[in-house]
């Protein structure tokens, strides 16, 4: 049965005409509206993973539950469908279980509000935010355990339920949940700011209303969602085509030693509209990797990745969503079937993004980027101190993004551009760790025409006895490379303990125990390149060895030869090379992967320091294989 919603005002709207710049104020007043959320919330959040880092993403949708203006897209819609209960005025909605919702937030550790704004008795919009909360209890520190095997050993699952309710403060709720963490003060703290940035919204939105009347902003709402479908009407019309294409890509492994998973993905255009199908992807695993994917969540993707490329001024909105058609099949590492665990889903959510741009850029690979959004790098590190106090940090790292047709990806940034690094002198002086060291990594993009990004060499010195975990993918499998580019560098994480000695550690790591004075190399992946590396101007590899970016050996990968200071390139050595280079090479091809799944198993330990995976059960039907 779906939601009821109690109005005091049962009076429909009605569709009126707006004047092109009543739209515009509107529209900017709304895109407004949604920046000040963030405001809000980094003003008033704690935790580093939402203060520092905006892990947090907002909206405001219409009447109806679509989105006008955001970022992970909807889930209104699916959810009111869903809900057995009521939405009145004065109440907010408090969220955390994929289950309940089917994927829209995808794991626990993501607290969601939702409020429905009401303008004299009548529901004329909602507000709604989610962030990523540092702790909600579980078997280890941070809630995100990689050896889990059920949702129950990942936290409290809160399941839909009201923390106000016609405008009356649940607090037995609230201090029941905050009960579970072992961060309560930070979890209170970021569920009050994820509150105020959604009262803010509402305030905006009711202002706008009074100003231009009810039926002129629900207009108008209507022509943002209107336009934006007809702008990705014909970007699906020209870009898309009626051909199939097909890409699949590979997390790692599962940090139980199983690996790699494969995410398949085939495209094509079907009356008109996009068909996205995910047949041919693995079963779901036992460990924590799966994501349950919400098809709304899905469109989203697309649609973002489409405007950033073809067309970075349309407002990104729900409107298209209705040419998109996802199809995931169940049990599937993209659908796992209930109680599966869900915490370390980060890396198939970054993956996806290159899968995207690996079906989009085969029939133009002229747009066509290469791989390295591919993960999420988290460190934690928690502990008692000498003081007695308990200490806990949690850290999204960042690797290099991959090259790209209109130049180098950027050297160790975050897979979305809203992410920002925790500063270094925050940490240290909230956590007992010293920053030795915060640099790029020479070489470790792919070249290219277009380098890819390097990736990060972040050392932390710990001050405390203590444990760590570290998530991260992309240490087996490559970032690929397009369009004559080579891949990246693979992710890697170095112990070195007080006394000397380095251990190479796993880049999926659980309650690994720390001493005062040990140090951890936290490296991250290098983006995939862009394009004929020999045709790169050799004046940049000069400039590159000055920054410290590229090494005078990492010159030759590009058949630049250049004097041992690397201050001047030798050109008649640097042709020479270059001509043998392309000889031996021969034809370009779209993707360079790197070497086969099989030459990777057979290296890895002389290569990564780290045995193999071993290959999941891969011909059994999903059924059985998620058994």
């Amino acid at each position: 049965m779906p939601a009821q919603i109690i109005q005091a005002n049962e009076t429909p709207f009605q569709t009126v005409p707006v004047d092109p710049v009543t739209l515009d104020i509107i529209e900017n007043a709304l895109r407004n509206a949604r920046i000040e959320m963030d405001a809000t919330l980094v003003r008033t959040a704690m935790s580093p993973g939402i203060r520092e880092q905006g892990d947090a993403f907002p909206l405001i949708a219409d009447y109806k539950g679509r989105m006008i203006v955001g970022q992970f897209g909807s889930y209104i819609g699916p959810f009111l469908e869903g809900y057995e209960g009521t939405v009145e005025d004065g109440d907010l909605i408090f969220l955390s279980d994929p289950y309940s919702v089917g994927g829209a937030i995808s794991h626990c550790n993501d607290w969601l509000v939702l409020l429905p704004v009401f303008k004299d008795g009548r529901l004329i919009a909602y507000t709604s935010m989610f962030g990523h909360q540092s702790d909600i209890g579980g078997m280890v520190p941070g809630s995100m355990p990689i050896h889990a095997t059920s949702i129950f050993q990942e936290g409290v699952r809160i399941p839909p339920v009201k923390i106000w309710k016609k405008g009356v403060y649940n607090e037995d709720l609230i201090k029941l949940v905050m009960h579970q963490s072992r961060t309560a003060d930070w979890c209170k703290a970021d569920l009050n700011a994820l509150i105020a940035s959604c009262r803010v919204a509402a305030t905006r939105v009711v202002e706008m209303a009074k100003r231009f009347g009810d039926d002129m902003f629900t207009s108008a709402t209507d022509l943002l969602l209107d336009r934006n479908y007809r702008a990705m009407k014909q970007l699906v019309e020209s870009s898309i085509g009626e051909e199939k294409v097909s890409f699949e890509d590979y997390i790692c492994d599962d940090g139980m030693g199983y690996g790699p998973y494969k995410i398949k993905c085939t495209m094509w255009r079907e009356n008109g509209r996009v068909i996205l199908d995910f047949d041919g992807t693995d079963p779901q695993s036992k460990a924590s990797i799966n994501m349950f994917l919400n098809e709304n969540m899905m469109r989203m993707f697309f649609g973002i990745y489409m405007i950033m490329v073809f067309d970075p001024q349309i407002l990104f909105n729900d409107g298209y969503y209705d040419l998109i058609d996802v199809r995931i099949p169940e049990g599937s590492l993209l659908k796992p079937k209930f109680p599966a665990a869900l915490s370390g889903r980060t890396h198939v959510l970054g993956r996806l993004f290159d899968i995207l741009g690996g079906l989009l850029g085969q029939k133009t690979p002229e747009f066509l980027n290469a791989a390295g959004f591919s993960s999420s790098p988290h460190l934690f590190y928690a502990g008692t101190d000498k003081n007695g106090k308990w200490f806990q940090l949690f850290q999204i790292g960042f690797g290099g993004i991959p090259g790209r047709p209109m130049g180098d990806g950027p050297d160790g940034h975050s897979l979305f551009p809203g992410f920002t690094n925790v500063p270094n002198e925050f940490l240290e002086r909230y956590f007992p760790l010293i920053i030795e060291r915060y640099e790029t990594v020479a070489d470790s993009g792919g070249a290219g025409l277009h380098r890819g990004g390097n990736g990060i060499d972040m050392v932390y010195r710990f001050l405390e006895d203590g444990v760590i975990a570290i998530h991260d993918d992309r240490w087996f499998v490559p970032p690929w490379g397009v369009n004559g580019g080579e891949p990246g560098m693979r992710a890697k994480k170095i112990l070195v303990k007080k006394d000397g000695t380095e251990v190479v550690v796993g880049n999926k790591l659980e309650d690994y125990p720390v001493e005062a004075g040990d140090r951890l190399h936290f490296i991250t992946w290098g983006g995939g390149g862009w394009g004929d590396p020999y045709d790169r101007d050799p004046a940049l590899l000069v400039k590159e060895v000055a920054q410290g970016l590229v090494t005078v050996k990492g010159a030759l990968r590009y058949g630049v030869v250049l004097s041992e200071d690397g201050t001047s390139v030798d050109t008649a050595a640097t042709e020479a090379l270059r001509a043998k280079l392309r000889a031996e090479r021969g034809e370009i091809s779209t993707f360079n992967f790197g070497p086969d799944l099989e030459t990777l198993r057979a290296n890895c330990l002389a290569e990564t320091g780290l045995p193999a995976p071993t290959a999941p059960k891969w011909n059994l039907p999903l059924a059985q294989a998620a058994e």
